[in-house]
């Protein structure tokens, strides 16, 4: 996020606002807090690409070409998990709906193709909540063709779905030419990508993502066994997926809870499938411990405020909505400075509820934490003498610091 220069505010080293004309707010879709790198590696993994978040705050614990494009093998299954999961959200789908299975899916992803494969019989229909778990546990390529083929026709008209969504949720790397996760030169992901579009499945669809944590699924009589192998480690590790192919090396986004904390890890490019479990429990492990959360501001609590323009208010409450924590490292005994930043003076009328400004939280230089802030009250416009006497004012740093103040103490 950019400032214009000739802001007038105010900064301290327990925290500063900004009011005028800042940019505008960028406001992220995918999580409610978007924290930005932690720069505490003092971890290094041995996974070409590698990437930690922490689930509920946002915060990027760890990152190794975080950007750089990859090949995601059956990765790429998690992104056909989310558009099935968003067919059945907007009703155009149940768990009782029935899958036909193609020739083609039969052919191309079925017991012939000798790879990853439910075992789907030619010319079966199978209901979704089956294909869900042949796509999810057992990465059947079969259950992911025929899946492709009953929300889009095809799978080459699925793969433009596939990268049409991720765009909708901010993910403008990515980008999908088949369901399956199949060689193809143009079929690429990011680490960092990865890990925001598994951290959208957690918590947008609970009851959909536990099909990730499932241990194992029988179909044809032929009972598999899931292929993470984060889940048999009694780390708290329920899902997602991993994939390998001879472009990729071995990969996994994998996600796990340890006291009421989530994190999610991706790692790609290893040799062996033992590295690769390997390295995620590693990242998983090290994250948990070298990490404490701090709360800074409760759900819906005041933050600070905002000038209003025109308006019968010539100020108005902003909060948060749910709790705003910080993750930082333990025993750090860094200070921390936070300011509220909006394009203002808002404009009336602010309807209660409205995104209309950002608080950002900082460690030293660098940004730890971006929030979305949203309006407390509706303010509706003034009369026409008090809006002539509107003006740009100076807020007070009051709420920020006292917070700022409690989680620094503690």
């Amino acid at each position: 996020m950019a400032y214009f220069s000739g802001v007038r505010g105010r900064s301290s080293s327990a925290g500063g606002w900004l009011a005028g004309p800042v940019c505008g707010l960028a406001v992220a879709l995918l999580v409610t807090a978007v924290a930005l790198p932690a720069r505490a590696q003092n971890f290094q993994s041995q996974a070409p690409f590698a990437f930690l978040l922490d689930s509920d705050s946002g915060a990027v614990l760890y990152e190794k070409a975080a950007d750089e494009p990859m090949v995601p093998a059956s990765m790429a299954k998690i992104a056909t998990a989310l558009v099935a999961f968003q067919e059945i959200a907007a009703g155009r789908l149940s768990l009782d709906s029935e899958i036909g299975i193609s020739e083609n899916a039969w052919r191309k992803g079925g017991a012939p193709a000798r790879g990853t494969t439910m075992f789907a019989i030619v010319h079966s229909r199978i209901r979704l909540s089956d294909i869900l778990q042949g796509l999810i546990v057992q990465a059947g390529n079969d259950a992911a063709i025929a899946l492709a083929e009953a929300i889009a026709g095809d799978e080459a008209t699925f793969a433009r779905v596939m990268t049409e969504r991720v765009r909708a949720l901010g993910l403008t790397r990515s980008v999908f030419r088949n369901a399956t996760g199949m060689p193809d030169p143009e079929q690429r992901v990011t680490a960092r990508e990865l890990a925001l579009l598994a951290n959208h499945i957690v918590r947008t669809y609970p009851d959909l993502y536990k099909i990730f944590g499932q241990r194992e699924f029988t179909w044809n009589k032929i009972r598999q066994v899931n292929r993470n192998p984060l889940l048999t480690m009694e780390i708290g590790a329920d899902g997602l997926q991993t994939g390998d192919l001879d472009d990729s090396g071995y990969g996994l986004v994998g996600s796990a809870v340890e006291n009421g904390q989530r994190l999610i890890v991706v790692v790609n490019g290893l040799k062996t499938g033992r590295d690769r479990a390997s390295e995620a429990r590693k990242l998983l492990e090290w994250g948990f411990r070298a990490f404490e959360k701090r709360q800074l501001f409760g759900d819906g609590e005041v933050v600070g405020e905002a000038s209003v323009y025109g308006g019968e208010k010539s100020r108005i409450a902003l909060r948060t909505k749910g709790a705003v924590s910080l993750l930082l490292p333990r025993g750090t005994g860094e200070r921390l400075s936070a300011r509220i930043v909006y394009q203002g003076p808002l404009n009336v009328p602010v309807q209660e509820g409205a995104p209309v400004a950002q608080l950002i939280v900082s460690r030293g230089e660098v940004k730890t934490l971006a929030v979305p802030l949203y309006a407390a009250e509706t303010v509706k416009a003034g009369s026409l003498q008090g809006r002539a006497l509107d003006a740009l004012l100076e807020l007070s740093t009051g709420w920020v610091r006292q917070a700022l103040a409690r989680i620094t103490r503690s």
